[in-house]
């Protein structure tokens, strides 16, 4: 992939006007005020013997989200480790789920705890029930609910991934005070929101080649993944739907987040990412509220980001942060 948007000295000083709706902090504490009205029990089942580990303990968690609808999530922890432990609780990309446990056996081997969250009607195990409410314009979610903030899919989605921190100090083993929210792409446009909607139960957040940030650029200059759906649903209905589009977008957009997130950061970007395209994520990370952050620039890659360079990094961070495990 070439490079098709600002250079590294540009993006260092990229900081777009931004401005959050004026009812952006009420329409979220209206929307979390409704859903932990909902109550709803938060459930463990351990299921390690199912998946043939030997060194992690896994339980299948059954959590309270957005309307009290139930959210899947595995629970891994390295086996024998005495608690409470620091967790990393972590958001999935764009149409996928939290899949297996086999599939995340990283941090658990670097003696963390991790909630992985399933992405409600994108993973098999926590439909979406309400999507029936807004209209789904293409293919995908991205205009699922598009003509209100109400009715948009994102918003029972962020909610599920704040109620997943609320769920972390009803789990035994877990210190509630080292909470960290993390993910790529979706995953880290997600954890995003987290961190500027959770205030001080995050510990830190690590967002990844973060999606969901700066709409309005990124539907105009991307040039691959799902923001297209956005892109076409406004190429048939441009005459009408462009702003109010957008003025729903406005309370989704990680840029207005990462205006009050205020817990330790470290971004990634990959310079050539055609899905979430450098600026976008550099928009989020110059508005950052918080003065403890760190942006890790991949200069040649794509969407992947550092791939598998990555963690290290992560684990080095957060250990020279105090937010690391007993070796």
């Amino acid at each position: 992939m070439p490079l098709t948007d600002f250079g590294l000295d540009e993006l260092g000083d990229y900081r777009p006007k931004s401005t959050a709706p004026h009812d952006f902090d009420a329409f979220w504490w209206r929307t979390l005020a409704e859903a932990r009205s909902q109550g709803g029990a938060v459930t463990a089942d351990r299921v390690t013997a199912r998946h043939l580990l030997r060194t992690v303990d896994v339980d299948d968690v059954r959590f309270p989200g957005w309307n009290g609808d139930p959210v899947a999530a595995w629970l891994l922890r390295p086996r024998g480790a005495a608690g409470p432990l620091p967790v990393v609780v972590t958001y999935i990309g764009y149409s996928g789920g939290r899949g297996l446990p086999t599939d995340h056996l990283l941090w658990s081997a670097a003696g963390y705890a991790q909630l992985v969250v399933d992405s409600r009607g994108q993973g098999h195990d926590t439909p979406d029930r309400h999507a029936g409410e807004g209209t789904q314009w293409t293919e995908g979610f991205m205009t699922r609910g598009i003509e209100s903030p109400d009715q948009y899919y994102y918003r029972r989605l962020i909610t599920d991934c704040v109620r997943a921190v609320d769920a972390v100090a009803e789990l035994p083993g877990l210190d509630p005070d080292r909470v960290v929210v993390t993910g790529g792409s979706q995953g880290g446009g997600l954890a995003l929101a987290v961190a500027g909607l959770a205030g001080d139960r995050v510990a830190a957040v690590l967002p990844d080649v973060p999606y969901l940030c700066h709409f309005r650029r990124a539907v105009q200059i991307s040039g691959d993944g799902p923001y297209q759906e956005i892109a076409k649903y406004l190429r048939w209905h441009s005459r009408h739907r462009v702003e109010p589009a957008f003025t729903t977008l406005d309370y989704f957009d990680g840029v207005h987040f990462a205006q009050r997130a205020t817990a330790p950061a470290l971004f990634s970007v990959g310079l050539m990412d055609p899905v979430c395209p450098p600026s976008t994520v550099y928009a989020a990370f110059n508005h950052y509220a918080g003065e403890d952050r760190t942006m890790t620039v991949w200069p040649f890659a794509d969407h992947g980001g550092g791939y598998g360079s990555n963690p290290p990094v992560q684990l080095d961070w957060l250990h020279e942060r105090g937010l690391g495990t007993e070796l």
